[in-house]
């Protein structure tokens, strides 16, 4: 194989894989409309996988592709029903979000959409706090500060991965409620994975291809580009 032909095979990866994510997508979110969770349990964990391919085809940078098999980690350990895998679940989508501040760089966000964020950290966890089991409160409260973080810095590469970043924080807003037995949606689950998935789509979709930004790129402030949708 010559070093000319790698690129194209790759390209010729990119609307498969997206495909195949879009149908996944659909398959997980009607099988949680009709309460079918053997289709839950199949497509959930081809999710990030996909998405993360689809990054990978498109010669997104290495550690978007890393924040969405952290992902893909938390999704799958998410699935048992358990106080343990649910911690390593939250510490594998910790690890991706990581990845999401380290890609960000250093540049400066907007003062007023951080005030906002910071307010409603405050007070999602003094609600939150009392509902919570007591060996859950320290790490959910970790957990909601690098959540929240990342969710603001994500502004900085424009608006679809700043919409990306606030639709993480409400769907794991949605789960933490759960815990906390706070009053739910009707199909709770389905409402976790729609703004899930589309919050892990909207940022690939924001790191490949940076729209209109808040925010001003300081000297030295790392960013690795992509080629365009």
């Amino acid at each position: 194989m010559s070093a000319g032909t790698a690129p194209d095979r790759r390209e010729r990866l990119v609307r498969p894989l997206f495909i195949a994510f879009l149908v996944a997508s659909a398959v997980d979110l009607l099988g949680l409309l009709a309460d079918v969770q053997v289709a839950h349990l199949v497509a959930k964990p081809l999710l990030m996988p996909l998405l993360a391919g689809y990054a990978a085809a498109r010669r997104g940078p290495r550690l978007l592709v890393a924040a969405l098999l952290f992902g893909w980690g938390g999704d799958t350990f998410l699935l048992a029903d358990a106080d343990a895998a649910f911690l390593i679940g939250m510490g594998s989508f910790a690890a991706g979000h990581v990845c999401y501040l380290w890609y960000f760089g250093r540049a400066r966000g907007s003062v007023p959409a951080g005030l906002v964020y910071a307010a409603v950290l405050a007070t999602f966890i003094t609600l939150l706090w009392p509902g919570l089991p007591a060996q859950m409160r320290i790490p959910v409260a970790g957990y909601s500060l690098l959540l929240t973080a990342m969710a603001y810095r994500a502004g900085t590469l424009g608006r679809y991965a700043a919409t990306g970043g606030a639709l993480f924080l409400l769907s794991d807003a949605l789960i933490a409620t759960g815990i906390a037995d706070w009053p739910q949606l009707p199909a709770p689950d389905f409402w976790v994975m729609l703004t899930y998935i589309a919050a892990q789509f909207l940022l690939t979709v924001g790191v490949l291809a940076p729209g209109p930004k808040w925010a001003v790129i300081t000297p030295g402030a790392y960013r690795e580009r992509s080629i365009s949708i």
